[in-house]
């Protein structure tokens, strides 16, 4: 292949290969031209705006009426509307509160040759962003228009910088609350397994403190309660026991009547079970339903002598599920009752250990669990 040469007759230099990625560089940024929209019934006024605007270097659109304006806005939107207050049909103050609901980072601008402060007042509290009389000055008009988009601009921005801020807020947010969900778990867990070892040594006992967690649980949510009032009863029912830790063995597995004494002793189960679980401020609803959980509807339970409302509302339901759970479990000294029989039997118990509207939701929960395992049994 024959070599290209010069006008000297000396060889070409070789054509450079194209350059690589790395060496051009990023590409030059493309420039967005504002585009400022023009609105004036008065053909001649809104070209020489408009071709004032263009030697400025936006781009413009005009319109001869408020409708029209508003349909090129829908079609294209626009940075900035100088706009007259008095035209045909719509006028330029009600033009305002439109196009702004069809881009709030429009910025308007009133233009008119009436000095009238009432409507000067009216648009720019509907949104103009500026009011000029006629004749304006361009310099005036090219400093306004200057002063409109910058504020547009931190708008803008401003918006942005607090949409980021309320991102970044809720995925904090999610965080800590998936921590403490976590630590909330750690700590339930590890009271539990202390529950279950004290469990363990008594056969009449066992799952006990789980049965009532999900039988109070169930009863929070016949109630209506919310998603988070409902794990707070079932924590706190499956935490309701863990002061028995302190209670001597032989009074509580005793088959016998308990003496004076004995039943004081057993009562002091809630106020250590309060003193274990109060560190753990995460469950503090939980430890209150716990604290609560012996006091009675009328007024006659312990350790307060709490009555109606003032029981917090997990308190009365664990104090019926407990009831409940131990009427249909193995005792020593005695057989379990079947769950319609027992909840027949707390009706006699309603206004004295029980709150009304507590039973009523038990027994609810108790009577849809028969109707399932009545389902399960036809269907073996």
């Amino acid at each position: 292949m024959t070599a290209a040469r010069t006008d000297s007759g000396a060889p070409a230099p070789a054509a450079a290969p194209p350059p690589s990625g790395a060496d051009i560089g990023p590409a030059p940024a493309v420039v967005d031209l504002a585009r400022i929209l023009v609105v004036d019934d008065e053909a001649p006024i809104a070209a020489a705006l408009a071709r004032f605007l263009r030697t400025r270097g936006y781009e413009t659109e005009t319109a001869a009426s408020g409708d029209a304006a508003l349909a090129l806005l829908a079609d294209r939107p626009c940075a900035a509307a100088l706009c007259d207050v008095r035209m045909p049909g719509m006028s330029g103050v009600e033009f305002v509160s439109l196009a702004l609901a069809l881009d709030a980072d429009l910025a308007v601008l009133m233009l008119t040759g009436v000095n009238d402060a009432p409507t000067a007042t009216d648009a720019l509290a509907r949104g103009a962003v500026d009011y000029l009389l006629k004749p304006v000055e361009l310099t005036d008009l090219q400093r306004a228009i200057e002063r409109a988009l910058h504020k547009r601009g931190l708008l803008i921005e401003q918006r942005r910088v607090e949409a980021l801020i309320g991102e970044e807020v809720i995925a904090r947010t999610a965080a800590l609350m998936e921590e403490q969900r976590t630590l909330r778990d750690v700590a339930v867990g590890t009271v539990q397994t202390l529950i279950n070892a004290m469990e363990a040594k008594d056969i009449y006992l066992r799952g006990h403190s789980e049965r009532i967690g999900e039988l109070a649980a169930s009863v929070a949510d016949e109630l209506g309660l919310d998603a988070d009032a409902v794990e707070s009863v079932r924590i706190a029912g499956r935490l309701h026991d863990v002061g028995k830790i302190g209670i001597r063995e032989a009074v509580l597995n005793k088959p016998g009547a308990l003496t004076v004494e004995e039943f004081e002793h057993v009562k002091d189960h809630v106020r250590i079970g309060v003193a274990i679980l109060a560190p753990l401020t995460h469950i503090a609803d939980a430890v209150t339903h716990v604290h609560d959980h012996h006091e009675h509807w009328d007024g006659s339970g312990y350790p307060d002598g709490k009555a109606g409302s003032a029981i917090s509302i997990g308190g009365r339901i664990l104090a019926a599920a407990d009831a409940f759970d131990a009427l249909t479990s193995h005792r020593a000294y005695r057989a379990p009752q079947a769950p319609i029989v027992v909840v027949e039997y707390l009706r006699q118990h309603v206004g004295s250990l029980l709150d009304p509207r507590i039973y009523d939701a038990l027994r609810a929960v108790v009577l849809a669990r028969k109707s399932i395992a009545d389902l399960f049994i036809e269907d073996i």
